[in-house]
């Protein structure tokens, strides 16, 4: 999912008002710049592009004398935009912002790099430190600075299920693994894939044994594993490679040749009951496929991490060199408050990363994961650049590929220990 090798190489080589929002967020909002702001990101398919470009007209009509270009890459869900940003990034030619996964994409990967401006001073004067929840400010700090602003949250540990195959099945919402396995038996002695995957791309089998990670660690031992504190050897990181195992004996057949769209198509058709994926998967559900949501589709915790949140934001920050600084800050400041992100989420299928942002804006699936986000324990996901660097995170998805195909446990192990947590 993320262009990896030419990112570490690169890294080698160097008052509230009625709205919700501030008062120093409404007086930035009207304030008159003159200039533009190249908006970097890969944010071309249905759900995600409307929701950018709705933000971008908000943005606008603010700022009118502000000129911006939408520099979104399409392709390879977010690989090549992050080839081409790493390219611009070595060759001192940075966007005026950039979407970045906030945690370690961002840390070990443009800040370390000393490529980023700290943002504490549009923090302090939007009044953010209590608008974003502590651990996610924390994913998008470094050495006490703050980096980026997050723009909205999706949730990595989420099932979503067709309806009408578990009811005609007479199919209960699975808590935990073990009930999971007798479900998925009985939907396959039915006829029916339990359980669809696409991953043409490396990132969506990550993506589920990061989940099952979670459910036998626990969210503060999970946490430690990608700290370095606990071991890949592990009893428990053994067993949950094992419950892995098991889940792909359920997968589609086809599950190599189909990226995340293509497996979604098959819960959507009836032919696979489940499928695990970001909760992105909701909006392309709803914008492309038109279906609806508590009627012909449902969601559920993945098994055995109810109470626990893996986190997945984009955020935006401030590239050091660019040429329009006040100009830049001016869209994160939209972008940052309460009607900026209630304009995005809504048609991303994400939820706002602010905890004052309006529930009504929401379908019942929003609303549902805002409450989550609040109640939840947050965790940063690996699959998406969160957890753990992304040089760790490339030889980790290879691992878990060659172990969808081999099954090797052992093989598994060695290779997440040796793939080295900087």
């Amino acid at each position: 999912m993320f262009a990896f090798m030419a990112v570490m190489m690169f890294i080698t080589a160097c008052s509230e008002n009625s709205s919700g929002e501030s008062e120093n967020e409404s007086s930035s909002n009207e304030a008159e710049s003159t200039g533009e702001v190249e908006i970097f990101s890969w944010w071309t398919g249905a759900g995600e592009e409307d929701g950018l470009l709705a933000l971008i007209d908000l943005f606008e009509e603010k700022h009118p004398d502000i000129t911006v270009e939408n520099a979104a890459v399409a392709g390879g869900a977010g690989t090549n935009a992050k080839a081409v940003l790493a390219t611009r990034m070595q060759g001192n030619d940075p966007p005026s912002t950039f979407q970045v996964h906030g945690g370690e994409e961002l840390n070990k990967s443009w800040v370390a790099a000393d490529k980023m401006e700290p943002l504490n001073d549009l923090y302090e004067e939007n009044e953010w430190m209590d608008k974003f929840p502590e651990e996610l400010i924390e994913l998008v700090s470094k050495d006490d600075d703050i980096y980026s602003v997050p723009v909205n949250i999706h949730r990595g540990n989420v099932i979503f299920y067709n309806k009408q195959v578990f009811e005609e099945n007479n199919i209960a919402v699975p808590t935990t693994l073990d009930e999971y396995f007798a479900v998925a038996d009985q939907l396959q002695e039915a006829g029916v894939v339990p359980m669809a995957l696409g991953d043409k791309e490396s990132w969506p089998a990550t993506q589920i044994f990061e989940n099952v990670l979670l459910g036998e660690l626990g969210p503060d031992d999970y946490v430690k594993l990608f700290n370095g504190e606990i071991s890949f050897d592990d009893e428990r990181v053994v067993q949950a490679a094992e419950k892995f195992a098991k889940i792909l004996d359920y997968v589609n057949e086809d599950h190599a040749s189909r990226n995340w769209q293509d497996s979604a198509q098959l819960v959507a058709n009836g032919e696979a009951a489940m499928i695990n994926m970001g909760d992105w998967a909701k909006g392309y559900f709803a914008n492309d496929l038109e279906l609806e949501t508590n009627e012909d589709f449902g969601y559920f915790a993945f098994p055995d991490t109810e109470g626990d949140f893996a986190v997945i934001t984009d955020t935006f920050g401030l590239p050091k060199g660019v040429e329009n600084p006040e100009e830049v800050k001016e869209f994160l400041t939209v972008l940052g408050s309460v009607e900026g992100q209630d304009t995005f989420n809504p048609l991303k299928g994400s939820i706002p990363a602010r905890v004052d942002a309006d529930p009504e804006k929401y379908d019942q699936y929003g609303k549902d994961a805002m409450d989550a986000f609040q109640s939840s324990r947050l965790v940063p996901s690996l699959a998406h650049g969160s957890a753990a660097s992304e040089g760790f995170l490339t030889k980790a998805n290879q691992a878990v590929n060659i172990f969808v195909t081999q099954r090797n446990v052992d093989n598994l192990i060695q290779a997440l220990d040796n793939a080295g947590l900087e």
